[in-house]
C-alpha cells in the first residue's frame, strides 16, 4: 500500500515523500522549516492530484521526462523522479493520482 513518509532531513528541514506499494518513491517535496507546513504540503498533494492540470510535464537537461505536481496557487509541492520513457512519466502520473488520496501518513 502507498503511503507518505514524514522525515526530517540533514538540515532539519521536514520533508515528505509518496511512496508506491513497491517503496519506489513517486513524488518528494522540498523541504519545510515547520512539520506543520509539511503536512499542509500532503494535504494538498491529495488535494490537487486529482487534477490534471495540476501536473507540470518537464524534461531535465539530459533529455529525461519528469513532472512537478502543483497547487491551486502555483507553487510546486512536489517532484517526481527522472523517467526513462514518457510513458514512465505518465504512469507515476497515474500513479500519483490513484495513490495520494488516501494514502497515510507515517513518520520515519
Amino acid at each position: 500500500m502507498a503511503k507518505f513518509e514524514v522525515y526530517q532531513d540533514s538540515k532539519k528541514h521536514y520533508r515528505f515523500r509518496l511512496k508506491a506499494g513497491n517503496g519506489q518513491i513517486i513524488l518528494a517535496s522540498e523541504g519545510y522549516t515547520a512539520k506543520s507546513g509539511c503536512l499542509n504540503g500532503i494535504a494538498s498533494v491529495k488535494t490537487n492530484s486529482q487534477d490534471d492540470g495540476q501536473f507540470d510535464r518537464k524534461t531535465s537537461s539530459n533529455g529525461k521526462p519528469y513532472f512537478n505536481l502543483k497547487a491551486s496557487n502555483g507553487q510546486i509541492i512536489g517532484t517526481s523522479e527522472m523517467y526513462e520513457s514518457l510513458s514512465g512519466m505518465e504512469n507515476g502520473i497515474q500513479s500519483v493520482k490513484t495513490n495520494a488520496p488516501k494514502a497515510p501518513i507515517e513518520d520515519v
